[in-house]
């Protein structure tokens, strides 16, 4: 079985974070650093070579392949800053409908600009997320 290619890296979040060259997407993804990190009390670390992730958690599927992923985290991707968080958890179609423009998928939420959505309320759903996923896997 493939290890996985996301992990834990000793690379410097500052570092990534301040090579960005857009500098709306840098100051973007620093004021989301922070906020993940109020929202957690966790540290942000790199997961491989571009996802700031906080916390971790191991998961099993059926198939068998296991693995370990961050409890929540955030990539700024080409187009928009990309957020992984928990598919479901409750309150959270409630939340949604108040954050502000936003696109999603199940497990991930993509945002344009910090500024288009509440910051209170984006960290109800990080704190939702991560209360979800140390609640499915300890």
């Amino acid at each position: 079985m493939a290890e996985n290619k996301t992990r834990p890296t000793q690379a410097s979040v500052a570092a990534y974070l301040d090579a960005l060259t857009d500098e709306a997407r840098r100051e973007d993804c620093r004021a989301l650093a922070a906020l993940m990190t109020r929202a957690t009390n966790l540290a942000p670390e790199m997961w491989g070579p571009s996802i700031v992730g906080f916390g971790s958690y191991h998961y099993r599927y059926e198939s068998g392949r296991e693995g370990d992923s961050c409890l929540v985290g955030f990539s700024p991707r080409k187009g928009d800053l990309t957020l992984y968080l928990a598919g479901s958890f409750p309150g959270k179609e409630e939340l949604m409908a108040k954050l502000g423009k936003h696109k999603a998928g199940k497990a991930c939420l993509y945002l344009r600009r910090l500024s288009d959505v509440d910051p209170a309320i984006l960290e109800q759903l990080i704190v939702g997320s991560v209360e979800e996923m140390k609640r499915r896997h300890g």
